[in-house]
């Protein structure tokens, strides 16, 4: 934003500066769309594929960040997609041989072991009634039996579990964990994409704040590209506001260049750029600035380089001519 601003209030004391002044002459500076490429995770940059001012197309490599981290993750991911298909086969093709004998064991030592218990309950309740053992011996005897009994139970649901075969609802929540186990690895997969920085459109590099091994904050800025064609950003005096519009045929001349550029209003704001503390009171009240954009004509207007400061005429009539 401060880029924008200082070029701007240049210009706007340029225009306030003499009374004289010929203000339908809109000054500004040529400008491209300028397209950032953030971090997606604070993790060091490893290679930089490019250098400032070097021109790129869309897919170009400019630089990568560490991917250790994100690679641990996917791994991870990929792991649990793994259970999930086993899970899943297993709801399928039904329970091996082997599992229902273990099940049928694990009852079979369940109700010994409930036998057991019951037995020792019935001689502690007799020993009780002659006195010979205390209450909370026999209290002990009939929780236990009552663990033993759950435990047999449990032993016997499993079993007919096994036999009575997987149902449909089991299936159907198999396959939805599958599903989100592969969705996650995607997720992952697409984040990872975006660790290999590349150019996001056909451009220009303009600036790379770090260098490498640096380690930036996720969401910063990696990159920005200058993409798209020239165009003029001038600022329209309160004045000729009315005489400029969305449309006007301008011309615009370039420093360093004798020839004349072919341009249209492209937009222009409805609100003032801003108000210099200079411009606030008497005459120079009128001295408000509107952000216009101009996109210039012809073949020789690309190789054109943004930052150049431009001057502009325009009318209120629609289209432009090329000289």
């Amino acid at each position: 934003m401060n880029r924008l601003i200082v070029p701007g209030l240049a210009l706007l004391s340029a225009l306030a500066g003499c009374k004289g002044a010929d203000e339908s002459l809109l000054l500004g500076t040529l400008e491209r769309e300028r397209v950032a490429v953030t971090a997606q995770a604070s993790e060091r940059i490893t290679r930089i594929d490019v250098a400032e001012g070097e021109a790129v197309q869309a897919g170009a490599a400019i630089l990568s960040l560490d991917p250790r981290r994100i690679d641990a993750r996917i791994a991870q991911a990929e792991a649990e997609v793994r259970r999930a298909e086993s899970a899943l086969a297993e709801l399928r093709n039904g329970v091996r041989s082997e599992i229902i004998d273990a099940a049928r064991a694990d009852l079979a030592g369940a109700l010994s072991s409930t036998a057991n218990a019951r037995r020792e309950r019935d001689r502690l309740a007799e020993l009780r009634q002659r006195g010979l053992v205390a209450q909370a011996d026999l209290d002990q005897a009939e929780t236990v039996l009552r663990n033993a009994a759950a435990q047999r139970d449990g032993a016997r649901a499993r079993l007919a579990e096994r036999l009575n075969g997987t149902r449909i609802e089991d299936i159907e929540q198999g396959e939805a964990s599958l599903s989100s186990a592969q969705a996650a690895v995607a997720q992952l997969q697409l984040e990872r994409a975006r660790y290999d920085v590349v150019a996001p459109r056909d451009g220009t590099v303009d600036a790379l704040p770090f260098k490498l091994g640096d380690q930036p904050a996720a969401g910063a800025v990696l990159a920005s590209v200058l993409a798209g064609p020239v165009y003029a950003r001038v600022y329209v005096p309160a004045s000729q506001r009315l005489n400029v519009r969305q449309g006007s045929a301008c011309t615009v001349t370039v420093a360093g260049s004798p020839r004349t550029f072919a341009a249209s209003v492209r937009s222009i704001r409805s609100d003032p750029a801003f108000t210099p503390y200079f411009a606030l009171t008497g005459d120079d009240a009128s001295r408000l600035a509107y952000r216009a954009e101009l996109v210039l004509g012809g073949a020789d207007a690309d190789a054109l380089v943004a930052g150049i400061p431009a001057q502009a005429q325009c009318s209120g009539n629609a289209g432009a001519g090329a000289r």
